[in-house]
């Protein structure tokens, strides 16, 4: 079988820089910047208050919360194979050196 690719949790990075952690235990940072400027579905995420505050993980994959309400109809989600096959393996950033 196949690994297909689940988002466990989601950060904010620096600019709008996402880290993905992937049920695999790998930790990915992907460069959401692209994204936003093409526009569209993606333009509310432009706002850095937005893109912050209600970034979480919904439908298994890196989101953003668009009503508030957990819908996960109502979200902005990231094809979760994309993000795993184009994003940079990191450090997680979260590990405090002893």
């Amino acid at each position: 079988m196949e690994y297909f690719p689940s988002v466990i949790q989601a950060l904010p990075g620096e600019g709008y820089r996402v880290f993905a952690y992937f049920s695999d235990g790998s930790v990915r940072l992907a460069d959401i910047s692209t994204l936003i400027q093409q526009g569209g579905v993606f333009s509310s995420l432009a706002d850095e208050e937005f893109f912050r505050s209600r970034l979480t993980v919904m439908n298994d994959t890196v989101a953003w919360d668009v009503s508030g309400t957990r819908d996960e109809t109502k979200c902005i989600d990231l094809d979760p194979i994309e993000l795993y096959e184009n994003s940079l393996i990191v450090s997680d950033p979260l590990d405090m050196p002893a």
